[in-house]
């Protein structure tokens, strides 16, 4: 009954104060993640140069094979801290991997070699990682179910709106040298103060809590049942010992990787590859690629909110689908097919909407496959995995690129992948409108 008053007005006017305050939290969190990962595909090219100059002949591949370690890195931190979160809380591991993030991204900018570099870049990655799962599962757990998919499409977007801040902080800072890749970095380190009002204001999940306590109860008693036992297993063993959690974990890996491997093999060369363009023609490659980057950023955040919004409108499936359908049209109409200069940053802003902004279907979708007590590890799990197949991407693209000398190639190649995505959907439940499973 409360459910169906609620979607008969405004569907913000239900929510009160503690659910937004968790969005925010989740949304800056991801906000500072997207920062400090633009900040490196913004920056690679400068720093490796800086660090080491015999890579100069080969530097895609260079490139790729950092953003590989730090996909790698933040495989395996997401997924232990998915499980932590299901264990420990989400405030608290939201709060720890906003600190340690924070202290690694600063130490980057210390780098005195590029095999120093590939350290600190991996260590980053492991506690960007543990964010995204603990924040997401928050805000599903805390927001009704007719607004979910809105709150994880707001929350989504922080991602997008940390790749303009860095591509605008870049604009300003690329001209002061060549060790200005080392001021972006230093700025990373402003997340943690974030950690402050985050530790005071953001109560935990009461699903969370409520099931922390069950399992707690179970554990001390001598005699259990079946069901009970499986509730106390190990999390990351019960999504993937239980049939039908296995099968929704194998369908959403199955798309997890899809969208990883072909926005890291793809989209994250726009930049670049729009510098190159307009270094072809005579005008400033820096310049061209943040401007780039940002007009980019401006159709994810755009896409990343619409979808949330058109999931709970249309559906999950329909939803999804469209944005995999679209973005294996518009990868070879950005990187192949337009050669106009101006038309082509127009694109950037199309090619973001979708590419990028696809990543919203897991918050939306990923919360509503696991009960309470698994949610974290399952979603977290899904999300991470998929990078260490995802890590490839780079490495594939940067070789293509290399060897044939061109983007446009790379992209059509990689972009097909789009295709697996959209055969994978129609095998998901629709969840529209449900209540999360406990």
């Amino acid at each position: 009954m409360t459910e169906v008053r609620e979607t008969q007005q405004a569907w913000y006017r239900s929510l009160d104060r503690t659910k937004w305050r968790a969005l925010i939290a989740a949304n800056l969190g991801w906000l500072f993640d997207g920062f400090e990962t633009y900040a490196l595909i913004l920056t690679a090219g400068v720093a490796i140069k800086q660090l080491h100059p015999q890579a100069a002949g080969n530097l895609p591949f260079y490139i790729g094979l950092t953003i590989a370690m730090t996909l790698l890195g933040w495989g395996f931190g997401g997924i232990v801290g998915g499980v932590v979160a299901d264990y420990l809380g989400r405030r608290k591991v939201l709060l720890i991997s906003i600190t340690l993030y924070s202290i690694f991204t600063g130490l980057s900018a210390f780098a005195w070699n590029w095999e120093s570099f590939l350290i600190l870049r991996l260590l980053t990655g492991v506690t960007l990682g543990s964010e995204w799962g603990t924040g997401t599962s928050l805000v599903a757990e805390m927001w009704p179910a007719h607004a979910r998919a809105k709150a994880a499409g707001l929350m989504q977007c922080g991602l997008g709106l940390g790749f303009f801040v860095a591509s605008a902080a870049w604009h300003f800072i690329a001209p002061l040298g060549a060790s200005s890749w080392r001021y972006m970095f230093l700025l990373g380190v402003l997340p943690a103060l974030f950690a402050l009002w985050l530790r005071r204001s953001v109560p935990e999940s009461e699903k969370w809590t409520k099931v922390a306590r069950r399992r707690s109860d179970l554990q001390a008693r001598s005699s259990l049942s079946t069901a009970e036992r499986r509730y106390t297993r190990f999390t990351l063993r019960q999504i993937l010992t239980d049939p039908t959690l296995r099968r929704l974990t194998i369908l959403g890996s199955i798309m997890s990787t899809v969208t990883t491997l072909a926005w890291w093999g793809i989209s994250t060369w726009v930049p670049a590859y729009v510098g190159s363009k307009a270094a072809a023609e005579g005008h400033d490659p820096q310049s061209y690629a943040s401007t780039a980057g940002m007009i980019y950023n401006v159709g994810a955040i755009a896409g990343y909110i619409s979808l949330g919004f058109a999931a709970d409108r249309f559906g999950r499936k329909g939803t999804v689908f469209t944005y995999f359908a679209a973005s294996l049209i518009m990868t070879p109409v950005l990187f192949l097919w337009t050669s106009d200069l101006t038309l082509v940053l127009v694109l950037c802003a199309v090619n973001g909407f979708f590419t990028l902004g696809q990543y919203t279907w897991m918050p939306v979708w990923l919360p509503e496959f696991y009960p309470t007590h698994l949610r974290a590890t399952g979603a977290a799990f899904v999300f991470n995995a998929a990078r260490f197949v995802a890590f490839l991407g780079p490495l594939l693209a940067g070789s293509i690129i290399a060897g044939l000398g061109g983007y446009g190639t790379a992209a059509a190649v990689v972009g097909l992948i789009y295709v697996v995505g959209m055969l994978v959907v129609p095998f998901c439940p629709e969840t529209k409108g449900r209540q999360l499973p406990e």
